[in-house]
């Protein structure tokens, strides 16, 4: 990653053209500051026509210069009609940037199984892939949703943006290793296909990658909260690149957990050089800009970010809680091998909903920046993500089984329709999903509970009636009929939700 600012800089602000907000010195011979008439002297004449403004009223005409109205009046005139805009193409540039991220991510992830596939049997495989689904959800539980709160809250920090990331960081990996440790004492009782977890060694390197995985997450949401997406590509592909690269040295020396520890070591070399970046180049610069920016003061009362926290934190374990109960189950239900079907289907599918879900998140730094623009953002995205999603659908729909051959013939025979009704889930999660991020920036804390919890009821009771009956295309199901008794709904009702306040928002929240 290259240091300074990327393409994800935000524009300059023409409010700051002239830091003192007076008009420049007037032209030689004219004594005295130029805002001071000079007793007898006459009007400023007019500017020409097409002089590319609409002159300045009697009150704005500093006296004393009649080319004085043209440099004070066009930098703020100019500044109001571009400043929307160029913050509209900030909001998808930025937006396609992560949704990069998630598709690079998964891109090289795919990579990584595919090698994991062809050395490892189907049931090691499984299990492992059980045991990444585990560490990620419980980083999330310790992890108490501050990546999200530090996307929300940094790009109104101001100087406070360091000790905010640091002291979160702190949190969220003391909070991952406790619950790692609980898990693996009740793993006998939760999981008894993961006991093997509990030997000294596996169970060291199990607790420092739930720890380590909650610091991936929050350096991704201190990255967008400063508005540097394009590292946030960059640290994802070291990590995608640096997994497959340690997979592959664990094959060479015939490791069998060779699965865990690759992920682990990757997640330490992309946690290192991404903070190098983060404290040295990224956080001061944010806090250079919103220094030169007008604002009304950090946006971040100790009450305030606990009870948004508090709320994305709960609305967030119902979705994590989806991604890790749901391989728990086709595991215990239809054994491992049957598992690591599912999870090389549900690798491909999930990218789209991370895309989906990137997007939006740079929904919130802009909307946070600019709340009165909120509405106009959000139709702008809900159009632009459905169509992108859309496209990759349909690809994924078509390509699927030569996509799953590459793991094996039996991934193919396998996955291929659970996969299938996964990817057309993510076209109605498009609507979700940008009801959650207008949820989320105008704190209404019952809504960004509320829509994540019924994803998550509706996608777990169905796989426990469909899967029985159907297999692993049960889960695909599951995951398409929630999401569109969701999105219908939502869509009928969107000029609702959609409105300056959502239904639910407590009173100074």
């Amino acid at each position: 990653m290259t240091p300074g600012p990327g393409p994800s800089a935000p524009p300059p602000d023409p409010r700051r053209a002239d830091p003192s907000h007076r008009p420049p010195a007037g032209p030689p011979g004219h004594g005295g500051p130029p805002d001071r008439a000079a007793p007898g002297r006459p009007p400023p004449r007019e500017p020409p026509a097409g002089a590319g403004h609409d002159g300045p009223t009697a009150r704005e005409a500093p006296h004393g210069s009649t080319a004085l109205p043209t440099r004070t009046r066009r930098p703020a005139r100019t500044g109001r009609a571009l400043r929307p805009a160029a913050q509209a193409d900030s909001l998808l540039r930025n937006g396609r940037i992560l949704a990069a991220s998630a598709v690079v991510a998964a891109g090289l992830g795919a990579l990584f199984w595919m090698l994991a596939a062809r050395h490892y049997s189907a049931a090691t495989v499984g299990r492992y892939s059980a045991v990444l689904a585990a560490a990620t959800f419980l980083s999330t539980l310790g992890s108490l949703n501050l990546g999200e709160a530090l996307v929300r809250f940094v790009p109104t920090a101001g100087a406070g943006t360091r000790s905010l990331v640091i002291r979160w960081y702190a949190i969220s990996a003391v909070c991952s290793v406790l619950a790692a440790v609980g898990f693996l004492l009740l793993v006998p009782v939760i999981s008894p296909e993961l006991e093997f977890l509990r030997a000294p060694g596996l169970a060291v390197s199990f607790v420092a990658a739930t720890a380590g995985y909650s610091v991936f997450v929050l350096q991704d949401g201190a990255l967008t909260g400063v508005r540097r997406m394009g590292w946030v590509l960059g640290e994802n592909t070291v990590f995608a690149v640096a997994k497959a690269v340690f997979l592959a040295g664990c094959i060479a020396l015939d490791l069998a957990t060779g699965i865990l520890v690759s992920w682990a070591a990757a997640m330490v070399v992309s946690i290192v050089l991404t903070n190098v970046v983060l404290f040295r180049w990224a956080v001061p610069a944010a806090q250079r800009e919103y220094e030169g920016r007008d604002h009304d003061g950090p946006d971040r009362p100790p009450e305030r970010m606990a009870r948004w926290a508090t709320a994305d934190y709960a609305g967030n374990l119902f979705g994590f809680a989806t991604s890790a109960v749901l391989p728990l189950m086709v595991l215990d239900q239809v054994g491992p091998g049957q598992n690591a079907y599912y999870a090389l289907a549900y690798v491909i599918a999930s990218t789209l909903y991370v895309a989906a879900f990137s997007m939006g998140s740079s929904l919130v730094v802009e909307g946070a920046r600019d709340p009165h623009r909120l509405r106009e953002y959000s139709y702008r995205l809900l159009r632009h993500s459905a169509v992108l999603l859309a496209a990759a659908v349909a690809v994924i729909v078509v390509a699927a089984p030569w996509a799953l051959r590459l793991f094996g013939p039996d991934y193919a025979a396998h996955g291929t329709t659970v996969l299938r009704l996964m990817a057309l889930s993510a076209v109605p999660n498009v609507v979700v999903n940008v009801a959650i991020q207008v949820a989320r920036v105008q704190r209404s804390l019952l809504w960004m509970i509320l829509v994540r919890a019924a994803v998550a009821v509706l996608v777990i009771g169905l796989a426990a009636v469909l899967l029985p009956r159907l297999g692993l295309a049960g889960v695909g199901l599951s995951w398409l009929i929630a999401e569109c008794v969701l999105a219908v709904p939502l869509l009928l009702l969107v000029r609702r939700w959609l409105s300056p306040v959502l239904p639910g928002r407590p009173e100074g929240g």
